[in-house]
């Protein structure tokens, strides 16, 4: 009879393979744990180094203040802009050009920020501000409301200037964060806007994304700087709306706009007034009477005739439905940078500190117009003279899209208060503008010998 296996070896060898696997296991764990724990260390460095050379600490007092109620969202903001700052900008090269632009160069010269400044108001009041000395740092979307290609035009020419524009929204309170807490701003020049009355009955919403959520969030974050900043803005005269008074003044009703485009505006006015009252702010609004002239917008009427004029394509001119003539109170570009520049020579200093009020803070409302309404048929004849080229005229009449029909401004609050006087006639300002467009435009076409004889 054959004798049973012996079953000790295989036990044995199968004991062994079992803890020779278990000793793998544990070494493989070992080392996995070991690479892990060795690449998040070196992730870590690189973010540490990485923040280090972005991050100034001198330039964090606009958030020393204790955290409150009212602006815990922005202190998270304070602190969470380290991560943002990676997606701005080139870090440390950046924000030299930031501080830069923003210096002012004459004793006790303001540190502006203007939002719009790739915008037509926002360029002229930008260079004016340079000119004279003071730091202007700029702020725009650059969106397509029209031809973005003139926006980067006018980009250049403050370029040229030494004047810095960061691209960028309103909306983007990471980035305003971030703007004062590199610059101590002096003050805001509040220009950006989604303009025009009838672009509102096709895409709404971006009146209210810009003219109220990205006037809110600028204020947000201008209520907790340290310094506050004193803010001018921009208004509209179509707040106006369906008021029947002549001239307007500002201490005429303003609660039946005609138009979205009037009703954001007049809901800024209203936003304005609280921030002032619970914080402090120093604000003052500017109510714009159809501003022109060179650099202007494309979807402005004078702009669009000169283009269709000069193209032999026919101009709508527009008569009220009991036949009168649409009239404006057209203000030249140059005048209404003087406006914005006195009212921002005599903005007092914002009230508050941390988010709360210290005392009564400056609040103005203000009329910038040219106080000489005249129709859109003599504006035409103006363009046709200085063109040399007959207008293809159609009389319609006025659509049903918000624009009001007559416009006019009564300025003697702005001239009172900082010596707002307007000074320039349609006929020299239009000859000024035509002068621009066939230079920008490379037009061959020769127009009137006047307009090239006039700086």
């Amino acid at each position: 009879m054959a004798p049973p296996p012996d079953t000790c070896k295989k036990t044995k060898l199968e004991g062994y393979n079992t803890y020779v696997r278990k000793l793998n296991t544990t070494k493989l764990l070992s080392a996995s744990s070991k690479l892990l724990f060795r690449l998040t260390l070196l992730v870590a460095l690189i973010l540490i180094f990485f923040f280090t050379i972005n991050y100034h600490p001198q330039l964090t007092s606009h958030y020393s203040q204790p955290v409150t109620s009212t602006n815990n969202n922005h202190r998270l903001l304070a602190t969470s802009h380290l991560l943002s700052s990676a997606f701005y900008g080139s870090g440390a090269p950046w924000e030299k050009q930031v501080r830069r632009s923003s210096t002012p160069r004459r004793p006790n010269g303001f540190s502006v920020l203007v939002t719009g400044a790739g915008g037509f108001v926002g360029t002229h009041c930008s260079l004016a501000l340079k000119k004279r000395g003071d730091g202007v740092l700029g702020l725009d979307n650059f969106n397509s409301y029209y031809d973005p290609s003139l926006k980067r035009a006018r980009k250049n020419l403050l370029k040229q200037n030494g004047i810095f524009i960061v691209e960028g929204d309103l909306n983007d309170a990471e980035l305003l964060t971030k703007l004062f807490d590199i610059v101590p701003f002096t003050h805001i020049l509040h220009l950006a806007a989604q303009a025009g009355v009838r672009y509102a009955m096709q895409n709404p919403q971006s009146y209210v994304s810009s003219n109220i959520a990205g006037f809110v969030n600028l204020l947000e974050t201008a209520k907790i700087a340290d310094p506050q900043p004193s803010i001018v803005w921009a208004s509209s005269s179509s707040v106006y709306g369906l008021n029947t008074e002549n001239p307007f003044s500002e201490a005429d009703r303003t609660d039946r706009p005609a138009s979205l485009y009037a009703a954001t505006k007049k809901a800024g006015e209203e936003i304005a007034h609280t921030y002032n009252h619970i914080y402090g702010l120093a604000i003052t609004g500017l109510r714009f009477f159809t501003v022109y002239g060179p650099w202007g917008r494309p979807d402005m009427a004078y702009f669009f005739f000169t283009k269709d004029i000069l193209q032999g394509k026919g101009i709508n001119i527009y008569q009220t439905h009991d036949e009168k003539e649409v009239a404006r109170d057209f203000t030249y570009i140059d005048d209404v940078v003087k406006g914005c520049l006195g009212a921002l020579d005599t903005a007092e200093k914002s009230t508050g500190k941390g988010g709360k009020k210290r005392g009564p803070a400056q609040l103005r409302i203000y009329n910038l117009g040219n106080t000489s309404p005249v129709s859109v048929g003599k504006l035409v004849s103006i363009l046709e003279s200085l063109l040399n080229v007959k207008a293809k005229k159609h009389v319609i009449k006025m659509p049903r899209n918000g624009d009001v029909p007559f416009t006019h401004a009564n300025v003697s609050l702005a001239y009172r208060d900082f010596g707002y006087k307007p000074s320039t006639d349609l006929s020299t300002g239009l000859r000024k503008f035509v002068k621009w467009y066939v230079s920008y435009y490379g037009i061959k076409q020769k127009v009137t010998k006047g307009v090239t004889d006039t700086s």
